[in-house]
């Protein structure tokens, strides 16, 4: 990968020679702007204001718009020669806990790679480093003309940065919440975990963009004189809600039904009895009180009462074999107990004679 800046990391005293290299990457399809009468291409020309003549891009130059509309020439050695310690150096100024970055901060990311191999020990430390302590870096580098403030964090084997918004650069939330109050209940609160985890994790990898492949389909056919293939409209979404609850009980079954085609299927947790007044038991209906009432007939009457035979009889067979079992057992016990008894009781009388 091409290098887009090319500098060093300043540890403390410890200096690494890198190169910063773009970690991401635009697919968006980008359209040009034609005429729709015949066609032909519609451009822009830069026009200088004053004489109306078109001007080149070495003949452009920056400069500062003042507050009575004066422009303030500024060039490229006026900006090289300001006492900027971050010029060419990403400055770490601390090392704090990932979750105190601020997500909206995050800006463009990019990967540093180690510049030459004497820079592979040092940059192997940070690395290691950052691994270990589980914090991320703040950096401060200037990129572009300007002054900017970056995250380092490892992302494999790689030291990674991601350009930060100034904290002055986040607007605060005025008026987006809903002004209105709003009452959540816990049974809400229930379903809305059951989709959660329902709908469970996914693998970012196996995501992809429907709609640039539509358009690179459309475009494909369009050049091929072919006609626009179709595609199935998406699902309507949004809408007025006008019951909560039936939305996030149908989002859950269809949620589960979704991941049961799938090859994996999500488990859901089972939900807690909602906490609402009792009902009154439901009354049974004419069919339920006839098919509770009624005996079994027909076939399955038949079958119930061979199987019930048959279960009597085998208990008959059990028993009679535990008794003469048992009857056995109780004899030679006692015939061996007497044996015994008589043995002894002769061994000892002859003792007695002898003496």
């Amino acid at each position: 990968m091409r290098s887009i800046w090319n500098g060093a990391i300043s540890f403390g005293l410890v200096s690494i020679p890198i190169k910063l290299v773009n970690a991401t990457e635009n697919h968006s399809i980008s359209f040009r702007q034609i005429h729709k009468a015949d066609g032909g291409r519609i451009r822009y020309r830069k026009v200088c204001e004053l004489d109306g003549e078109e001007v080149s891009t070495p003949e452009i130059g920056k400069a500062y718009e003042d507050g009575d509309g004066s422009m303030i020439p500024i060039t490229d050695d006026d900006l090289a020669a300001l006492p900027l310690p971050t010029a060419k150096t990403i400055e770490i100024v601390a090392f704090v806990p990932a979750d105190s970055i601020d997500p909206l901060q995050m800006d463009t990311a990019y990967y540093l790679s180690a510049a030459g191999v004497p820079a592979a020990k040092p940059y192997t430390l940070l690395r290691e480093a950052l691994k270990r302590s589980q914090k991320v870096a703040v950096a401060k580098f200037a990129l572009r003309g300007r002054e900017r403030l970056g995250m380092l964090r490892v992302v494999d084997d790689v030291i990674a940065m991601h350009g930060l918004l100034w904290p002055d650069e986040i607007r605060a939330p005025e008026g987006v919440a809903p002004e209105t109050d709003v009452t959540v209940r816990e049974a809400e609160l229930d379903l809305a975990d059951a989709l959660m985890d329902t709908l469970g994790s996914v693998d970012l990898d196996s995501l992809h963009d429907d709609y640039r492949e539509a358009v690179e389909e459309m475009i494909a056919a369009k050049a091929e004189g072919g006609p626009v293939p179709e595609r199935e409209p998406a699902a309507g979404g949004g809408g007025k809600v006008l019951d909560l609850m039936a939305a996030l009980e149908n989002s859950v079954r269809a949620a589960k039904e979704g991941r049961a085609e799938g090859d994996e299927v999500a488990e859901v947790t089972q939900l807690p009895a909602k906490k609402t007044a009792k009902r009154a038991p439901a009354k049974k209906t004419a069919a339920a009180k006839k098919t509770a009432s009624e005996p079994a007939s027909g076939t399955t009457a038949k079958t119930a009462a061979k199987t019930t035979s048959k279960t009597a009889k085998t208990s008959k067979t059990t028993a009679k074999s535990a008794k003469k079992t048992a009857s056995k057992t109780a004899s030679k016990t006692a015939s061996k107990t007497a044996s015994k008894t008589a043995s002894k009781t002769a061994s000892g009388a002859r003792k007695r004679a002898s003496a």
